[in-house]
């Protein structure tokens, strides 16, 4: 998913209150934070609870209608929308904790967070619910990707399986898998851009499939489907691109 380039030029480590000492000042444990200015612009922690909601609603709508609704009677399929929804959620997050970072102590402490939400528990849970759908489908002799839907899926996962392999091999032994040093790091801005398009097209796929499939018809009433599925997605892309730099991307 999204990772951030951006470099330390926009906020820089305040200097120490005697400048012949070689060291900052030793602050009590836990206040160390107060020598770097803040990282977000006017707005962005605005943006930022715009997108948690949307994220949270299409989580808690889709979980409570299918746990509500006797999951066993749909076999395994009943797995897809619940871990679909639980990666798009840890996905969210994983964007939002990189964003604003732009200092090396915290980029690499959002790049750690960054990594474990969605390469070690957001892509193993819509991976897994993607088999789930793909077994139930086998299961009963009927045919695959057939929906618009299904169509957008199976594009989102190859798509994802690219994205994840640009973003680990920028970065991962200093970014050998692409050269290192200054090749790396240009396709890690490659990366971020990717990753927001891809993010766009998992709403869709979550927009077609929560508000116009057979299964979201029939188990929730419209305006529930609008609200999790239209209106949550349009939050998401609200919060989540109004937080964007792409000057930190540097293209031109």
């Amino acid at each position: 998913m999204p990772s951030t380039s951006q470099q330390p030029e926009d906020y820089e480590l305040l200097l120490p209150s005697n400048p012949d000492s070689a060291e900052p000042p030793k602050l009590p444990m836990g206040q160390e934070e107060g020598f770097m200015k803040a990282e977000g612009r006017n707005g962005d922690a605005a943006a930022r609870n715009v997108a948690l909601a949307g994220a949270l609603t299409i989580l808690t709508t889709t979980w409570i209608t299918v746990l509500s609704n006797n999951p066993t009677a749909v076999g395994w399929f009943a797995f897809h929308p619940l871990l679909q929804t639980l990666a798009i959620f840890l996905f969210v997050y994983g964007i939002l904790t990189l964003q604003p970072t732009s200092q090396p102590r915290t980029k690499a402490a959002g790049l750690a967070r960054h990594q474990t939400a969605i390469l070690l528990i957001g892509f193993p849970s819509i991976f897994l619910g993607t088999l789930a759908v793909s077994y139930n489908k086998w299961l009963r002799d009927a045919n695959h990707f057939t929906t618009w839907h299904g169509k957008f899926g199976l594009l989102s996962m190859i798509w994802l399986f690219i994205q994840i392999f640009l973003g680990a091999g920028s970065v991962w032994f200093n970014g050998a898998a692409f050269g290192g040093g200054a090749k790396a790091k240009a396709i890690w801005k490659y990366h971020r851009l990717s990753g927001y398009v891809l993010f766009l097209l998992l709403l869709l796929t979550v927009h077609l499939g929560g508000g116009w499939s057979n299964w979201g018809a029939k188990y929730s009433p419209l305006f529930i489907r609008i609200i999790a599925y239209t209106v949550a997605p349009v939050m998401l892309i609200g919060g989540i691109y109004t937080r964007v730099r792409p000057s930190k991307m540097q293209f031109f």
